[in-house]
């Protein structure tokens, strides 16, 4: 199993749209193969500032779904001008 963490920086005002397009991931993540469980949390100390969590049963499918049209569908971080910074994710590889 693989679990990745994805660190995210909104800017002030643009939380909900960053919360909504994770609610479409989720529901892109359905019959996506390997994946397992995905959650969303937010820094109690630092508004704007969101992990997801989300475990694979591998590396590879998780690389595959990123790099999907389903994946680029759902996200508009780019777009929509949300993020403060450049998105960091951890992968905790068991």
């Amino acid at each position: 199993m693989t679990t990745i963490g994805m660190q995210y920086d909104v800017l002030p005002g643009k939380e909900q749209i960053f919360v909504d397009a994770f609610i479409r991931v989720l529901e892109a993540l359905k019959g996506v193969p390997g994946h397992q469980e995905s959650h969303l949390y937010e820094d109690v100390q630092q508004k704007g500032t969101y992990l997801i969590v989300s475990q694979f049963a591998r590396m590879e499918d998780f690389t595959a779904f990123i790099h999907s049209d389903a994946f680029k569908a759902v996200t508009n971080w780019g777009k929509e001008e949300i993020l403060r910074g450049r998105p960091r994710h951890k992968v905790y590889a068991q």
